[in-house]
């Protein structure tokens, strides 16, 4: 059996800057004094002049990004989750978003994995923070491949994007992979129920569908990497297919990808929907595997939530 091979996503969102940077010459990525830990590093080392170290002043750094972007210049900014999402959240309301510019966020060390760092560090508010702004399209890849995919993708697209990725080393699934801004990718079908998943909970829930598949139950299986905009049709055509979703996450169960999924399915196909993320409370100092376990991100727990959705079916 060949060995599986595990890369963190902010490591492949080093090697899209670079990439991206050799064919755009008017990008610039900047970043917090973190150039090390969010991988911005490996750009700097290849393009020292389109490289910005703003100094510990995230909120700075966006009104730098946002005049940047006022010049026709492509932007990233990047910091850690905690910083790239709430210390510079209304910077980017008022600098970036309701002007519409272009400036993507890289937000690393996103969700519980951050591990040891604890609970000032572990950001598991930032999908409700960004869904809620206009303009805003919010990413969440699954592994490498499609991190690199992600972060091309929101190169392309015009108006602010906010891309998260994690500080775990994670198994790449896919050898290639179909990434489209705004579309999920079915990656096993099944009847009895959906489970739709993104970042590192992509590989928990393949998981969870194989235990179900041992006591008989079919699951299909949805990678939303876009929690906004939501594939709306694929919701709406999972609902009717198999009249139970489960949602997985790293993050709260409050207003990310689960609440994104609810709201479509309340106003169209009314199903049951059942959460798997961090429930409405605070992350603690541990080992990431460890934590990931203890608040329930496992495949055991999307197990049992997809059982009691199909309870739950009329």
């Amino acid at each position: 059996m060949a060995d599986i091979i595990k890369q963190a996503t902010r490591d492949s969102y080093g090697i899209a800057l670079c990439e991206l940077g050799a064919e755009i010459e008017n990008m610039y990525v900047l970043d917090a004094d973190l150039a090390g830990a969010t991988k911005t590093g490996t750009f700097k080392k290849q393009f020292p002049e389109r490289h910005i170290n703003c100094g510990i002043a995230e909120q700075n750094m966006m009104g730098i990004a946002a005049g940047l972007a006022t010049t026709g210049s492509l932007v990233f900014a990047s910091s850690f989750a905690v910083f790239a999402a709430g210390r510079v959240y209304e910077q980017i309301r008022n600098s970036i978003c309701y002007p519409n510019l272009n400036v993507k966020i890289g937000a690393t060390h996103g969700g519980i994995s951050v591990g040891e760092d604890g609970a000032s560090h572990q950001m598991n508010e930032d999908f409700a923070l960004m869904r809620a702004l206009p303009n805003m399209t919010v990413i969440c890849p699954a592994d490498g491949a499609e991190a690199i995919k992600a972060t091309k993708a929101a190169a392309k697209m015009y108006g602010p994007c906010y891309l998260r990725y994690g500080r775990l080393a994670i198994p790449v699934m896919f050898d290639d992979c179909d990434f489209q801004i705004g579309k999920g990718n079915v990656l096993r079908d099944g009847k009895d129920v959906t489970i739709i998943a993104c970042g590192l909970m992509v590989e928990r829930a393949l998981a969870a569908a194989d235990l179900l598949a041992a006591e008989g139950i079919n699951a299909r299986v949805i990678n939303m990497a876009t929690i906004k905009p939501i594939d709306r049709e694929l919701v709406i055509e999972s609902a009717k297919a198999t009249g139970a979703i489960v949602t997985a996450e790293e993050h709260s169960i409050i207003g990310g990808l689960g609440g994104a999924v609810a709201e479509v399915v309340s106003e169209t196909v009314p199903v049951p929907v059942l959460r798997v993320g961090v429930e409405d409370k605070f992350g603690k100092s541990g080992p990431a595997t460890e934590l990931l376990d203890m608040f329930g991100l496992n495949a055991e727990n999307i197990v049992a939530k997809a059982k009691a959705a199909i309870a739950l079916k009329k």
